[in-house]
């Protein structure tokens, strides 16, 4: 009861900043029953100074991931693109020729996903990174309810690795789930990937258990 009250007074503290009512849509509830698994690709891992080169996202309904409703975006950027952040992300400056200017990506991934649940692997940094733009732009950080998979997968390992040394790692969860790699780890392949995982994860009478 105390964490709903408090949940609720975060909510209404956090709107009382929206600086722009065209966004309130973000904070009403959702009645879609559908989630949004999102992956973003970064200049570095301090979202703090880094930034967004792009984003992934797929939505989820009646536990079937929509592959024909992806969202993914190329933001420009203030500065160029290091050749050790090309190394991780595999972005080259080429790639985001036809990038669009980040105020405007960003909103557009607001209206994608409206007030609906997220979900993501490692959230809280690809939250914390989009907040860094929103902030600007609205005043408000993310308002949606938040689901993060590594903590679903750890708690379903805990019973069988009572020890509690457990590999985290995306890759590790994607072949102990039977997860498909689905080659290059771009956002919306990796949102992709995470949205199956979460759905093994979740769903009644599925095999995770057993082929973990």
């Amino acid at each position: 009861m105390f964490k709903n009250f408090f949940s609720d007074f975060k909510k209404k503290r956090n709107l009382a900043k929206l600086k722009d009512e065209k966004f309130r849509f973000l904070f009403e509830e959702d009645s879609s029953g559908e989630y949004v698994v999102f992956d973003t690709e970064t200049t570095g891992l301090n979202p703090k100074k880094d930034e967004i080169l792009s984003i992934g996202a797929v939505k989820i309904k009646d536990n079937k991931i929509l592959t024909s409703q992806t969202f993914e975006i190329y933001l420009k950027n203030s500065a160029e693109i290091s050749s050790k952040s090309i190394e991780i992300h595999h972005i080259r400056p080429c790639d985001l020729e036809n990038a669009i200017d980040a105020k405007e990506g960003i909103e557009r991934f607001l209206h994608f996903i409206g007030s609906r649940t997220l979900v993501g692997y490692y959230l809280e940094f690809d939250v914390a990174i989009v907040n860094k733009y929103i902030k600007k732009s609205l005043g408000i950080e993310l308002p949606n309810e938040m689901i993060e998979v590594s903590e679903i997968y750890f708690d379903r390992m805990m019973p069988l690795i009572p020890q509690g040394n457990i590999d985290l790692r995306f890759d590790t969860i994607l072949k102990k789930c039977r997860v498909p790699d689905m080659g290059a780890h771009n956002a919306v392949n990796d949102a992709i990937m995470t949205a199956m995982i979460y759905l093994k994860l979740t769903q009644e009478n599925n095999n995770v258990k057993t082929s973990i």
